[in-house]
């Protein structure tokens, strides 16, 4: 055993090898800015003001905690008698047995030959906590180094693009084409790992989102296998499958079964799932999500997450009360009304003839860049505040998520049917009044 220091002396925590490295990389990031997803709709307020008692419609936000009926009171109810049993000290960093339990054997079901179980469950609190979870494990055991890139689609999620740059991942943007709803390709994956090559980096981690957001693009579980396969043979250390829209599609959701037996145990240890109440339950502040991982990945994962986030075991609670219910029916409030208006956009779009993208999930991209145009605006940017203020619609700009969505926009299909019936209605007149 070395020698202590005198206790007047500082002292690092760590050993002289393992301090981190003196770096001035942060003083040159470019500042993370605050998401306006949460502002756009605020702009109903004015329109409101204008015309007192007219309707407004928000097809903004994927939010079926504000646009359905979110969590059934019964299961909020049978999730407090769970508290009220459970008490109320410190629970592990990735939840507790029981829950791990009831996500690996109730809701995923995983087969004892993928050779995953409960220790390849982590509890977090919501989706972001369970992917900035995720991308630093991606960093830390992929390759060892901050600096590495985690690539995500051209025109991904606003928080796909500063989670993982917030904390020391680059994000590249994978090549693809409009026409084909910017998805991933062989060789655009090959492709990143050759362009961050050019900087020395290597790729820490490949995102696959299927349903996706904000676009709706939906693959086929065999596509994504496909994907994930080319990404870890040309060298990217994780794949992480984001799956939070899979339960309110219009098939079955995805079986994780088959994803892994897809893959070797080696390739399997490098694959990471995301899922969780937000979507498939409307439970956007209850902050329940999972992640499943390789066990030691989720050892590390819960080591690190024992000084920093434990999820709540109430947020724990609804998920046990939705699975013991059997989810399929817990879910239905949700994915019930999501169907039928996702089944009446689709041929409301086409009759239409506006280009659009209308896969799964919550959202159809509309491009307007005819209507923004005859306006002079340069992209769908000032189109969110306009259509709040003059029409009472609040939809997301495409510009929001990526210059090469600047032509398009976000509209959110998480509503009843006749809610969606009167968005699409009054966003088709503000098209048509704007291009005159």
């Amino acid at each position: 055993m070395a020698a202590l220091l005198s206790p007047e002396t500082p002292a690092f925590a760590v050993p002289e090898a393992n301090l981190v490295p003196v770096s001035d990389h942060l003083k040159q990031l470019a500042p993370i800015p605050a998401s306006r997803m949460f502002l756009i709709n605020k702009s109903l307020k004015v329109f409101q003001e204008k015309q007192p008692g007219a309707p407004v419609f928000d097809a903004s936000q994927g939010d079926g905690g504000a646009s359905l009926p979110g969590v059934p009171g019964a299961l909020l109810d049978r999730a407090f008698e769970l508290q009220k049993q459970h008490g109320t000290a410190y629970d592990m960093p990735f939840g507790t047995e029981a829950y791990r339990k009831a996500v690996a054997e109730q809701y995923w079901k995983l087969a004892p030959d993928t050779g995953w179980g409960t220790a390849n469950v982590i509890g977090t609190q919501g989706g972001r906590d369970g992917l900035q979870k995720a991308y630093q494990a991606m960093l830390a055991l992929g390759h060892g180094r901050q600096g590495d890139v985690i690539v995500v689609s051209r025109v991904p999620w606003i928080s796909y693009n500063w989670g993982p740059y917030g904390i020391g991942a680059n994000v590249m943007w994978a090549p693809g084409r409009a026409e084909e709803g910017w998805a991933y390709s062989e060789d655009g994956i090959r492709a990143c790992v050759t362009e961050a090559a050019k900087s020395s980096r290597k790729v820490a981690g490949l995102v696959i989102t299927s349903p996706d957001n904000p676009t709706g693009q939906t693959l086929t579980l065999e596509r994504q296998i496909a994907l994930a396969r080319t990404a870890l043979e040309a060298g990217v250390a994780y794949v992480l499958f984001d799956w939070m829209y899979h339960a309110v599609g219009d098939g079955e959701p995805y079986d994780v079964n088959v994803l892994l037996r897809a893959f070797e145990p080696a390739m399997r240890k490098r694959l990471m799932v995301l899922d969780g109440l937000t979507k498939s339950l409307g439970a956007s502040n209850i902050r329940n999500c999972h992640l499943l991982a390789d066990a030691e990945v989720v050892k590390v994962i819960v080591a690190q997450a024992s000084h920093t986030v434990i999820p709540s075991f109430f947020s724990l609670a609804v998920a046990m009360a939705a699975y013991e219910k059997g989810f399929a029916a817990a879910s239905a409030p949700i994915a019930e009304p999501t169907r039928a208006s996702r089944a009446w956009l689709r041929g409301f779009l086409k009759e239409q003839q506006l280009t659009h993208i209308i896969g799964q999930g919550y959202y159809a991209f509309i491009k307007v860049a005819d209507a923004f145009a005859a306006k002079g605006w340069a992209d769908s940017e000032p189109m969110g505040q306009y259509l709040a203020e003059e029409h009472g619609v609040a939809v997301v700009p495409g510009a929001f998520f990526s210059p090469y969505g600047a032509e398009w926009i976000r509209f959110s299909y998480a509503t009843p049917v006749e809610r969606t019936r009167g968005a699409a209605e009054r966003l088709v007149a503000a098209l048509k009044s704007l291009e005159g």
